[in-house]
């Protein structure tokens, strides 16, 4: 495929805004991709604005100098600009579905999925009260999701964690997040989650503190995840050998694509190493595309891909898009209702 025109359209939700590119081949292919940033570069580095001005004036052009561009060739024509790996993951995923659609695959087909369905959980944020807590996680597992993530955080940890488990008994598999908020001096306290029987603890230290997770996955039983840290396979070779995590989140925005994903998968089932595919606020698109990604055999545990449409939630899982490309396309009446810039 060559890409012949790309057009980029930010808009808001009521989560939050979205930015989504859509390429044009030279044959009339047509594909979509979804950025991940935020609006701020509070949690990771990029930003959304930033985002759509790295793939206007670098990340495009460079695609469009490569005249007959497969998917597995985005990830190296991009690969002398250094970072934003949700914006090169947007084209990434722009580029599989345009592909993918001209040749009649499904992107679950492409990358090697086996199951037709798979296990989804919600994820729980920081609540008001342990009254609005319960009726949230209430709301979501009386909806059959499979696991309830809890984030957690320093003066919302032990007691939030240790209500959701007494009230929704020891057979709800329970997950805690705490996003970076800790750090080692927390080890000891934080060790106290063990008490409560949770799947994993996600992420507790900073991204680039493999020591600190190698030493308290040491020291609890509950077995540690790394997200933040995962930004690509080398890293998630290097996580492992330190002994930081047993179990890893994939988010495909957050290691520069679903190829990419598909190699951490890859190594972590050589290893053994359960993973699961993180969830970072998507529209119907991005989530479309993660249960292609969640469709692989190494991804035994639920992932973060709650229902929003297209994706329909069918007892505990969602099914898994089976058309060409990602399987599914924006409405364009929502998209001229919610475009705030073109």
């Amino acid at each position: 495929m060559r890409i012949v025109s790309a057009e980029l359209r930010t808009f808001r939700t009521t989560v939050r805004r979205s930015l989504l590119v859509r390429v044009t081949g030279s044959l009339g292919e047509e594909g979509w991709g979804e950025c991940v940033a935020d609006d701020e570069p509070t949690h990771s580095a990029e930003y959304l604005e930033g985002a759509a001005d790295v793939i206007r004036r670098f990340l495009l052009p460079a695609l469009l100098a490569v005249p007959d561009l497969d998917p597995a060739g985005v990830a190296p024509a991009l690969a002398h600009l250094r970072g934003q790996p949700m914006a090169k993951s947007a084209m990434e995923m722009a580029v599989l579905d345009a592909v993918l659609r001209a040749r009649g695959l499904s992107l679950a087909s492409y990358l090697g999925a086996v199951r037709r369905s798979v296990q989804v959980g919600a994820s729980v944020g920081i609540a008001d009260s342990l009254d609005s807590l319960l009726d949230t996680v209430d709301r979501h597992v009386s909806a059959g999701y499979a696991r309830i993530k809890l984030k957690i955080q320093p003066g919302w940890d032990l007691e939030p964690v240790r209500v959701v488990r007494e009230t929704f008994g020891g057979g709800l598999m329970l997950t805690a997040d705490a996003s970076m908020a800790y750090t080692p001096a927390s080890a000891r306290h934080l060790a106290r989650l063990d008490a409560y029987g949770l799947a994993l603890l996600e992420q507790p230290y900073d991204a680039d503190d493999l020591h600190g997770h190698a030493m308290l996955a040491a020291r609890m039983e509950t077995p540690i995840c790394l997200d933040e840290s995962i930004t690509s396979a080398r890293a998630a070779i290097a996580a492992l050998r330190a002994g930081a995590c047993s179990i890893i989140n994939i988010k495909p925005g957050r290691v520069g694509g679903y190829l990419e994903a598909r190699r951490i998968h890859d190594l972590c089932l050589a290893a053994d190493v359960p993973v699961w595919c993180g969830g970072t606020l998507e529209t119907g698109l991005g989530r479309a595309a993660n249960l292609a990604l969640a469709a692989l055999p190494g991804f035994t545990l639920p992932g973060d891909i709650s229902a929003t449409d297209p994706v329909v939630l069918d007892g505990d899982s969602i099914a898994v898009p089976d058309g060409p490309g990602i399987g599914v396309t924006p409405s364009e009446d929502a998209l001229e209702a919610f475009t705030q810039k073109g």
